[in-house]
């Protein structure tokens, strides 16, 4: 019985981390400071919301194989956020692609 027990838990284990591969990535602590140097050499951020699996509010900073959490109330940070939003990571559109035709209007030739 207790094999058995065992390898159900591990069974539903793997089937966690297989469904919600994000679960474990989460930021548990954020600091409410940051050093000007660090926001100069991030790489990337994404902001973490307080919802779904994630309980904390947070912008995550990648920088050198790092990450670093922080609070989205830091005024320094909302301010860089700003002007680094190139900096967010853009989510791939599954399925195909839909072309929007652009509409030019022509112009008419005064006689």
């Amino acid at each position: 019985l207790v094999p058995f027990i065992s390898m159900l838990f591990l069974t539903l284990l793997l089937l966690f981390l297989a469904l919600f591969p994000g679960a474990f990535s989460c930021c548990t602590k954020i600091s409410n400071e940051i050093p000007k140097g660090i926001l100069r050499r991030v790489e990337r951020f994404e902001i973490q919301k307080a919802d779904g699996l994630c309980h904390l509010e947070a912008v995550i900073l990648y920088m050198e194989g790092r990450k670093f959490c922080v609070s989205p109330r830091i005024k320094k940070v909302k301010k860089w956020m700003k002007k680094n939003k190139h900096k967010i990571p853009r989510r791939k559109i599954r399925g195909r692609k839909q072309r929007r035709a652009k509409i030019t209007k022509k112009k008419e030739k005064k006689p």
